[in-house]
């Protein structure tokens, strides 16, 4: 896990509850960042909403700000409300280069709890991904700083970067997701080939394995769901028996 020194702020979607549908692959990869102006937003308010309100203001502003920098640029982050009240955020981050996300964008739900900025935005991604430290089912993350070792001096933008860097240095001893860690670990090839592939599927990175595309489309011919597919293949390392047996069983 990332310490509380990393820099921190997270298509397929992941389904509503567990995730609300968004963008798909076809959706607009911007370049650099951006921030979508709200001049005219007031916030309801009450003692707890308008800190947050107002804290969550001044976090975008400087996301804003900070659009224009060489390093952010070169990151690609992005944010856009979602509510008037600033308590729900839809955040973008881009693939790292050199590492299987590249390529990809990656949209992720950001709610601002009431305690704010005292405790840590709620964040989760929405876009699938093949991560040691994130739920292929749910999109949960497994990160310090949203946790325990989150500090009121930080920001939104620290949390996306933080996201960005978890995407590059995977924690597999400290997993959220079980079942990515051991491919991680057991079998680093398969893991970079499967990551790639779910950063092609579902955040519209570049094509990724001819032959792990070919093995989907054959079970697909046979009715199964596609993400239902690519799910059962990448958890049973691409065994084609083992995965069909999985599909059939549920």
């Amino acid at each position: 896990m990332l310490g509380a020194g990393a820099i921190l702020v997270g298509a397929g979607s992941y389904p509503a509850g567990a995730a609300a549908e968004l963008a798909g692959p076809g959706s607009e990869a911007a370049s650099g960042c951006s921030l979508r102006r709200w001049p005219t937003l007031r916030c309801r308010e009450s003692s707890g909403s308008s800190r947050r309100c107002s804290r969550a203001r001044r976090n975008l502003s400087l996301i804003g700000k900070k659009c224009t920098s060489p390093k952010t640029s070169k990151n690609q982050i992005k944010v856009d409300l979602v509510d008037e009240n600033f308590t729900e955020l839809r955040g973008e981050i881009a693939g790292p280069p050199d590492t299987p996300y590249e390529g990809g964008r990656y949209q992720l739900e950001i709610k601002i709890p009431e305690t704010y900025p005292f405790n840590p935005p709620k964040v989760r991604f929405i876009t699938k991904i093949w991560h040691p430290n994130i739920s292929s089912v749910t999109g949960a993350i497994c990160l310090d700083i949203l946790k325990d070792q989150w500090a009121a001096a930080m920001t939104l933008r620290t949390v996306l970067l933080s996201l960005q860097a978890l995407l590059a240095a995977a924690e597999p001893d400290d997993p959220q997701d079980a079942v990515v860690a051991n491919q991680y670990k057991q079998n680093p090839e398969m893991f970079k080939q499967t990551a790639r592939l779910w950063a092609h599927v579902y955040a519209g990175a570049p094509v990724s394995s001819p032959e792990y595309t070919k093995k989907i489309e054959n079970l697909c011919a046979m009715g199964f769901d596609r993400n239902a597919v690519i799910v059962a293949l990448s958890s049973k390392s691409w065994d084609v028996e083992t995965a069909t047996e999985l599909l059939l069983s549920n």
